[in-house]
């Protein structure tokens, strides 16, 4: 039988005043949310998907892992569709601290970035905005914390940021 777990929202950031700030505080706190999410959900069910497109909890993740690195760290990905399916041998702590260090070299290479129109740094040839980039993983982390909070509570229940 399914339990309720007890409610863990966390309100809006509280940021600084400048666009890059804001955008940044937005995105870091969508980061945290849908790794909290995935962290401690129950093998197996955490890689079964929960739709019939094949969505898994774990699976969004390890797509977020993917995103993150190309969006951030200039990483050419060529199957998107792939990066919804886990590799087997990882476990859940595996995919959590996977992805928090790939947000953690992104913020590295964001750090000191101050201007939103600037092109993402180190990258050769047509780059996107530093606006464009932030704004682009608060829309794709945000969408799939939302699909992260749903399947989340069909798993076991879970709900809250």
């Amino acid at each position: 039988m399914r339990t309720t777990k007890r409610r863990t929202d966390s309100p809006p950031p509280r940021t600084a005043n400048t666009e890059v700030e804001v955008l940044r505080g937005f995105l870091d706190y969508l980061r945290d949310a849908i790794a909290r999410k995935v962290e401690g959900a129950p093998e197996p069910r955490v890689r079964e998907p929960a739709v019939p497109s094949g969505t898994s909890l774990l699976g969004l993740l390890n797509h977020l892992v993917a995103v993150e690195d190309a969006t951030f760290l200039g990483a050419k990905v060529t199957d998107w569709q792939a990066t919804f399916r886990p590799d087997p041998r990882d476990s859940v702590a595996d995919i959590v601290t996977r992805y928090r260090e790939t947000v953690d070299r992104a913020n590295q290479t964001l750090d000191g970035q101050t201007d939103p129109g600037a092109p993402m740094p180190g990258r050769t040839g047509r780059s996107p905005s530093l606006r464009w980039a932030l704004t682009h993983m608060i829309e794709e982390t945000g969408r799939h914390a939302g699909h992260a909070d749903i399947i989340r509570e069909l798993i076991d229940g879970a709900t809250g940021r």
